[in-house]
């Protein structure tokens, strides 16, 4: 590939190698596409002339051309006299040495002023020729001008110049370079004349090139100008438009425009003079309405009108002027080359349904309506929608028989537009309508509309399917007529009709279902294979297929006519939409065919998803499934993920949760067996099996799935806990020693140790438990929960200074442990009053700030002892240290006064979006005011938030026995059961008590509940 840069500035691209492209070639190919002469051609590479007698048999690459070369055209001028000069990257004369005596600025007269220093040396400016156009418009001397040869000055001139190698006298152009001058005295001959006009050829070949783009590139700036500077009526289309919106009122509310030139803007003299009696009464004897003839009308026989009582004003001469006015009005806005109005009858239709008169004003306006339509009608009487537009307006006025009387005409007028028809239908009576209608069919019989409208008239299914099957007489291949006959036939009639349909509409894939739905199962077999030859794109087909055979009890074929149907698809070009698909899978399900939705889940669930993708994707597409109820088609995706990825332990806990949730116990339990066979290591799907058959009551195969849990991971703690748990809570405390013995002997974490104790102390055996703590400690002095025990123990047995030393002790190896402060802070008060307390809590604070529970802990000891101000000055501490605390804010609701508690619950929302606490407490707000709906709404709020705090549930299952139904406290102590609380400030009180410890969730939240309403009755007597 060579480039050329031509004259014109442009760069040509040459598809040629240099290796194998002689010089003459090239020359060739640049005549024979450009339109360049060969004799005309100067091609130079670099400053070298390449264009030399010599060189047209070289190849190009011996000349120095490369490939990706760019070479350099000149044409010269015929008649030229000056050779060609290689271009270069700046402007020649920039780069040379200047001429003796050059100064600058000489030419342009720019001429400097002289010294008596300059004189010695300096020269006389030479004498530049004058390029002005009065110069050289002038008429010469005699023997001057073109073609009048040398003279001898000249020729002298001429010789210095070439012995110079320039000409000083010439002027350079900054455009044309020193061609500017060469031409000015030549004569233009033929040559000059044919070489001007090879140019103007090539002008006009090049130009034709970049016509289509210019004109585009005109184009897109003309629309791009257009959109940026729009019109007037264009930037108010959208405002006119929403015109039809404005009520009456509306209308006219709108201020009249006002002239507010200049010329109106000065002050008038304006005169008020009292209206003359005789005037008045002139104006009352016109208006005046008499009911009898006086003596002189009676006297000329009532015929003639008395001089005296002729009103001065013709009114109806008034009325007829502005009737012409208006008329001249409309014909000015129709089209006068071809009489077709351009008023938008359209619009009429729309604003026409809404119109009610309801004034005079309004009465006005129907009359200029009628008018306008009057000429629309007039002016192009074919077109329907004017004709409809004046019916409609008559209706609205209330004049039904003018309106018939128009649409009567339009029919005659528009006798083949449908809309005319059925608006004459609609306005006539129900025993005209018939004959309307009829008449409108035998004018357009291939009209659906009319045929459905025909027999929409009649009373009886017989009467309407006789006019529907006339109508099918017509339009044979009118779906819609077929489906109307089809529903109002018994199923016998229906299946032979659905017959004659698919022959006369073979591609309409719900008629061949239909009739496949009401056949026999080896018929309906036939027709959806015939179906599938006229519609081999249809995949309705195929699904419709599947659904039979597993109507019928054909499961093992349901897989392989998906599978069969998906290839065919693909083989006829058909993409397979894998959402479309899924669609599909669900709507089976709703259907009830589980197998043909398990098959299309099966067969396009991989359908366009990457293998990096898959997991996340098929998992998200479950959780879609269901949300949206569709349960067999969640299960159908999670089934085949498990096939694929048979070691991912968060799809078989996936699965398990979908399974608990809306599946049996057998085929939950037959899941985590399946589970645990591929990963024996998860200790979780082993957990669920045996917590799953605890629940179901079957204790001894919780315990065999344990021992093979324990088997399959020997060193588990969990599962040590686990099998712990299920003898404990099912009253075998010997089993849980001896288990928990095993675990500490096999070095058992601190959990252990904790549950060991735990077990003890519900067996009353205080010893064993005090020597299983102090253990515990030796072994984990860093875990907080043996020294909270050892320190409940010790205030149980009423060792109070033990306790104290025990929690001090505990302080000192967990500082940061909130439980012991709370613990030594209320044993202080207990024992040494507020002031110790205050002293611990104000430790805790240091050691642990910004901490909610010790500042709550600190208010509450404040106001337990009745110092309602130093209360309240620890809350105010308290929020500015834990601003977005939400137990806080809720504490501080409580604690403000009834007037003011709104307005602290605002400001809690605002800082606690969502908290649970906050919202509980809005909640009891709402619920003391009697707000029974609004309160239910922000209880359930907290505990869908938080389900696992049981105060929330008690407050919400208080708050319904109170105001709600058994239902309503049935819902929502099945669902605090299945919650399985196990946090929250009074729950745990009663929770983990020694007489609760085996108690259920159901009996924790009401004995909660009670205590909840103890401490509001102890609250109201400590503020009465």
């Amino acid at each position: 590939m060579v480039f050329v840069k031509s004259p014109d500035d442009k760069t040509l691209i040459l598809n040629l190698n240099p290796s194998t492209t002689t010089l003459q070639a090239l020359s060739l190919h640049i005549q024979r596409n450009y339109l360049i002469p060969i004799s005309q051609q100067r091609l130079y590479l670099s400053p070298r002339l390449l264009s030399t007698p010599g060189n047209g048999a070289i190849l190009l690459s011996h000349l120095g051309v490369a490939p990706n070369s760019t070479l350099t055209l000149h044409v010269p001028f015929l008649g030229g006299m000056q050779a060609p000069v290689a271009p270069k990257g700046r402007l020649e004369f920039l780069s040379t040495k200047p001429p003796p005596n050059y100064v600058a600025g000489l030419g342009r007269g720019a001429t400097g002023f002289t010294t008596r220093s300059d004189i010695g040396p300096a020269r006389a400016a030479p004498d530049l020729p004058d390029r002005s156009a009065a110069a050289i418009g002038a008429a010469g001397p005699a023997g001057v001008g073109r073609g009048r040869g040398k003279g001898p000055a000249e020729e002298d001139e001429e010789e210095e110049n070439e012995e110079k190698g320039y000409d000083e006298n010439q002027k350079f152009d900054e455009f044309e370079g020193n061609d500017a001058g060469l031409f000015a005295s030549a004569e233009y001959d033929d040559e000059d004349k044919e070489a001007d006009a090879v140019w103007e050829a090539i002008d006009k070949r090049m130009d034709s090139r970049r016509k289509d783009r210019r004109e585009a590139r005109l184009k897109e700036e003309i629309e791009k100008y257009r959109a940026s500077n729009p019109k007037i009526t264009e930037q108010f289309a959208d405002l006119k438009r929403k015109l039809y919106t404005l009520s009456t009122e509306e209308w006219d509310s709108i201020p009249e425009i006002g002239d507010y030139s200049l010329r109106n803007k000065k002050k008038r003299f304006e005169s008020f003079v009292p209206v003359p009696d005789t005037l008045l009464e002139k104006a009352r004897q016109e208006k005046e309405h008499v009911s009898a003839l006086d003596p002189k009308s009676r006297a000329a026989g009532g015929t003639e009108t008395p001089w005296a009582q002729t009103p001065v004003t013709d009114l109806t001469a008034v009325g007829e002027g502005r009737g012409t006015v208006l008329s001249l009005k409309l014909d000015r806005l129709s089209d006068s080359v071809s009489g077709l109005t351009v008023v938008d009858p359209k619009g009429y239709l729309t604003d026409l349904k809404s119109m009610k008169i309801t004034s005079d004003a309004e009465v006005s306006d129907i009359n200029k309506a009628r008018l306008l339509l009057k000429s629309v009608t007039q002016t192009n009487p074919k077109h329907p929608h004017g004709w409809i537009a004046a019916a409609r307006l008559e209706e609205v006025a209330g004049k039904l028989q003018a309106a018939q009387q128009l649409i009567k005409k339009g029919c005659e007028e528009c006798p083949k537009s449908e809309d005319v028809w059925l608006e004459a239908c609609r306005l006539a009576s129900h025993v005209d309508a018939k004959a309307v209608i009829a008449r409108g069919v035998k004018a357009i019989p291939n009209s659906v509309k009319l045929w459905m409208q025909a027999a929409k008239l009649e009373q009886d299914d017989v009467n309407k399917s006789r006019v529907l099957r006339k109508g099918l007489e017509h339009i044979p291949d009118s779906v819609r007529l077929w489906k109307a006959v089809v529903e109002l036939a018994n199923e016998e009639d229906a299946r032979l009709l659905l017959q004659r349909a698919v022959e006369c509409c073979p591609l309409h894939v719900e008629l061949w279902l239909a009739l496949a739905r009401l056949e026999t199962y080896e018929n309906a077999k036939k027709v959806l294979n015939k179906a599938r030859e006229k519609l081999p794109k249809e995949p309705a087909i195929w699904i419709t297929a599947a659904k039979l055979e597993e109507a019928n009890g054909n499961t093992a074929m349901v897989g392989k006519i998906i599978e069969r149907g998906i290839r065919a698809l693909q083989r006829e070009g058909l993409e397979i939409d894998r959402e479309m698909w899924m669609k599909e899978a669900e709507a089976s399900e709703r259907a009830g065919s589980v197998a043909t939705c398990q098959a299309i889940i099966h067969n396009t669930i991989e359908v366009g998803v990457e293998e990096e993708d898959r997991k996340r994707t098929w998992v998200a597409d479950a959780e879609e499934c269901k949300k949206r109820g569709s349960i067999e088609t969640a299960r159908a995706i999670y089934a085949h993920a498990l096939t694929v990825f048979l070691t991912k332990k968060s799809i078989w806990l996936k699965a398990a949760q979908l399974e608990k949730s809306h599946g049996t116990r057998e085929s939950l339990d037959a899941l985590l067996r399946k589970a645990v066979t591929y990963i024996p290591h998860a200790e979780v799907l082993w957990l669920m099996g045996a917590k799953e058959k605890w629940l179901a009551g079957d204790v001894p195969s919780a315990r065999a799935i344990l021992q093979e849990a324990y088997a399959a991971i020997p060193n588990s703690e969990e599962i040590w806990l686990a099998a712990f748990k299920l003898e404990f809570e099912n009253h075998e405390p010997e089993r849980a020693r001896m288990l928990l013995a095993k675990a500490r002997e096999r070095g058992g974490t601190e959990r252990v140790w904790m549950k060991s104790a735990i077990v003890e102390r519900e067996l009353g055996n205080t010893a064993e438990e005090r020597r299983l703590l102090d253990e515990g400690l030796k072994l984990f002095p860093s875990f907080f929960k043996l020294w909270l025990m050892l320190g409940q123990l010790e205030e149980r047995l009423g060792n109070l200074e033990q306790a104290k030393e025990t929690y001090e002790l505990g302080l000192k190896h967990c500082p940061n442990c909130i439980p012991l402060w709370l613990s030594l802070a209320h044993l202080e008060e207990k024992v040494n009053g507020l002031s110790k307390a205050r002293a611990v809590l104000t430790m805790a604070r240091k050691k642990n700030p910004q901490n909610p529970e010790l500042w709550l802990a600190a208010v509450r000891a404040e106001a337990r002892h009745g110092y309602k101000k130093e209360s309240d000055i620890l809350m105010a501490k308290a929020l500015q240290e834990c601003p977005t605390s939400g137990i806080v804010w809720a504490a501080s609701i409580e604690m403000a006064p009834r007037p003011q508690q709104k307005t602290k619950s605002r400001d809690a929302y605002k800082r606690c979006v969502d908290d649970p606490h906050v919202l509980a407490a809005v909640g009891k707000i709402f619920w003391h005011d009697r707000k029974v709906d609004k309160a239910r709404s922000w209880f359930n709020r907290a505990v869908t938030l938080a389900p696992d705090v049981g105060d929330f549930w008690a407050l919400y299952y208080k708050f319904e026995l109170q105001h709600g139904t058994e239902e309503t406290q049935r819902d929502v102590l099945n669902r605090c059961v299945a919650a399985e609380p196990k946090h929250g400030e009074k729950w745990q009180v009663i929770s983990k008590a020694v007489e609760n410890s085996h108690q259920p969730t159901e009996f924790i939240l009401k004995k909660v509940v009670v205590a909840i309403g103890k401490e509001e009755q102890a609250a109201e007597n400590g503020k009465n």
